[in-house]
């Protein structure tokens, strides 16, 4: 069966903080082949995107981050001054409610679902109604980083704790192919990648600012919790300890799912907080998407 004949998707948008970007060059990729969003499933970043996207407002969304430089993002960084989390997360979350607008989840043009977690409860929380910000909101509240979101007497946080590639509420859907997108795979040996991603990751860097800002973020965390880990900083700590247990978990969805295209991500493409590279990002998702599609076309 040819691609063209495989037209109607369900779309599976995993975790995985600024490498979520990549998202956005799949849906780009998908639109642009002639592919036909029906729904979307997505934890933390791919509840963000994928949200944005259902509320057609990805292209405003992708001109706004593409035009972050690393040190704005200190700009969006409202220190909480609390035991649940270093920052609060209002000041983005109101730049893109500015920038999206309210919406509710069951009058957007195609399905959708944030995936988050009751931490009280020990167990996911599925959004496919209500407001679309309190899904988006308590599916990004990565612990320790964001305050969790009360909602409805439940305490959640970011859904990639327990479900990083949400593929189960795709189920029902009656579409021709389930795509995932894991944002936690392994890196890839440089004589495999394909010639686009061997120019990304040869393109200078900037050490500078990126030491300045990872600087200041441990600091914030070293000055909360004397305890941790100087060598490593705290912040990286906690990113790779729960990026580890993300992997074990995604692997584990994946073999036990199995999605008709599963377009892996690696995860040494950005830091977590590396949310300047954006366009980087995004066209690593293009790339990346038109390699597994072109072999999904090929059987």
């Amino acid at each position: 069966m040819r691609g063209k004949k495989r037209s109607t998707v369900s779309l599976v948008l995993g975790s995985g903080a600024a490498r979520g970007l990549a998202h956005i060059g799949i849906i780009q990729y998908l639109t642009d082949g002639g592919y036909r969003i029906e729904s979307i499933a997505g934890a933390s970043m791919g509840a963000l995107v994928g949200g944005i996207y259902a509320a057609g407002e990805l292209d405003a969304y992708r001109s706004w981050v593409c035009a972050l430089h690393l040190t704005d993002v200190l700009r969006f960084l409202d220190l909480s001054f609390s035991a649940g989390g270093l920052f609060k997360g209002d000041r983005i979350m109101d730049t893109l409610k500015e920038m999206v607008g309210e919406h509710l989840i069951e009058d957007l043009s195609i399905g959708y679902t944030a995936v988050a977690t009751d931490i009280d409860r020990q167990r996911e929380v599925w959004f496919s109604k209500g407001p679309l910000f309190d899904a988006i909101r308590a599916s990004i509240a990565v612990p320790t980083v964001f305050t969790p979101h009360a909602y409805k007497g439940m305490t959640l946080v970011d859904g990639g704790l327990l479900n990083p590639v949400p593929i189960a509420p795709t189920f029902r859907d009656i579409t021709d192919v389930t795509i995932a997108v894991n944002l936690n795979a392994q890196p890839r040996p440089r004589g495999q990648r394909p010639p686009g991603l061997q120019r990304l990751a040869a393109e200078p860097e900037q050490p500078d600012l990126r030491a300045r800002i990872r600087q200041f973020l441990d600091s914030i965390g070293e000055n909360l919790k004397p305890q941790a880990r100087r060598d490593l900083g705290m912040l990286d700590l906690l990113s790779r300890s729960f990026e580890t247990m993300q992997n074990a978990v995604a692997a584990a969805k994946l073999a036990s799912y199995g999605p008709d295209v599963v377009i892996n991500v690696p995860r040494d493409a950005c830091g977590a907080h590396e949310f300047h590279r954006a366009r980087e990002m995004i066209e690593l998702g293009y790339l990346l998407a038109e390699e597994q599609m072109s072999l999904l076309d090929q059987q």
